[in-house]
């Protein structure tokens, strides 16, 4: 039983280590335009131009009323949802993917491309501003994770195995992120 279970646990660690290859883009800081002091300069889609918002914080249950368990695990405790699961990996519509705890705008469709890995992935945010990143160690592995700058929701992770121009791979979690269509 002592080897299944450890048999087990490495079949997971291989698996979720494949799923989050390639190599972590280096130096990446907070965003330009993020605050500690609660506002944040945001680029909006509707607005066509920046804004400043009030950064979002909120109890673990305030944020557990609002999203539902599998958008609370991944945002809120970094976890990751299955590849080719989420309902918008494979979305080929026009639009805006917006934060889906607080609706800040992420990316565009215009940037979104078909990476192979399952999940969402873009080679460009919307704005620089409008996520920050972080150092991510888990799992055996150096990445860089990838958050919101309004309310830290944990969104994905990039790597640099991406398309040009910026060679960048923006993997994120559907369950993360709300599909607004656009005309």
């Amino acid at each position: 039983m002592r080897i299944l279970a450890s048999l087990i646990f490495l079949i997971l660690i291989a698996t979720v280590i494949a799923c989050n290859s390639g190599t972590p883009v280096t130096g990446s800081t907070a965003a330009p335009g993020a605050s500690s002091k609660g506002k944040a300069k945001l680029y909006s889609a509707t607005a066509k131009g920046y804004i400043m918002s009030d950064k979002v914080v909120k109890t673990p249950e305030e944020w557990r009323a609002q999203l539902t368990a599998e958008q609370y695990h991944v945002t809120r405790e970094q976890g990751t949802e299955r590849a080719f699961t989420g309902v918008t990996w494979n979305n080929k519509e026009h639009g805006v993917y917006q934060c889906i705890c607080c609706g800040n705008d992420l990316y565009s469709s215009e940037h979104k491309y078909e990476s192979g890995t399952g999940w969402p992935s873009f080679w460009q945010p919307i704005a620089p501003e409008n996520i920050a990143t972080r150092a991510d160690n888990s799992f055996f592995s150096k990445r860089t994770e990838v958050i919101c700058s309004r309310c830290d929701a944990h969104l994905g992770h990039v790597f640099d195995d991406g398309p040009k121009p910026t060679g960048l791979r923006y993997c994120m979690n559907s369950a993360a992120m709300k599909f607004v269509k656009t005309p």
